[in-house]
């Protein structure tokens, strides 16, 4: 089993309201081998929400509330559903500040990437889960990843 991001598998559950929806994974939910989550949502966060980024350590709003507990707590929430689903990989969405691999926004809100990853895509990597985003998915197709 695969865990993916749920906005990229067609649920409007970004801090916007919308979804990123993402042809490769919207096909690995079809065959069955995906369970999507939105660990934002897990954590307790609405939809739509105040947008977010990492700000030493802390997960912020624009306006300056510290979110960083529910960002934390559906995390785990979600590690725990790709645990009891036996999830070896994940799609994650890119650059955001829970799903981020490799990339996340730098806490200005202007736009500006650094290296990092979000705090999902960090406690899965951390259990051994390969963690990838959508824009390498189309690498991986007929990989049998």
């Amino acid at each position: 089993m695969i865990l993916v991001s749920a906005c990229l598998a067609g649920e409007k559950c970004r801090y916007n309201g919308e979804a990123f929806f993402c042809d490769s994974v919207a096909e690995l939910m079809a065959s069955g081998r995906a369970i999507a989550v939105c660990p934002e949502v897990l954590g307790g966060l609405p939809t739509p929400r105040p947008p977010a980024e990492i700000v030493a350590g802390r997960v912020l709003t624009r306006g300056g509330a510290d979110v960083t507990e529910q960002f934390h707590s559906g995390a785990l929430i979600g590690l725990g559903l790709a645990r009891q689903a036996g999830c070896s990989s994940a799609v994650l969405k890119a650059r955001s500040p829970s799903c981020g691999v490799g990339q996340v926004y730098d806490g200005s809100f202007s736009g500006r990437l650094i290296a990092g990853d979000g705090i999902f895509a960090a406690m899965l990597k951390a259990a051994g889960i390969r963690v990838i985003t959508e824009d390498q998915c189309e690498e991986l197709e007929g990989t049998g990843w």
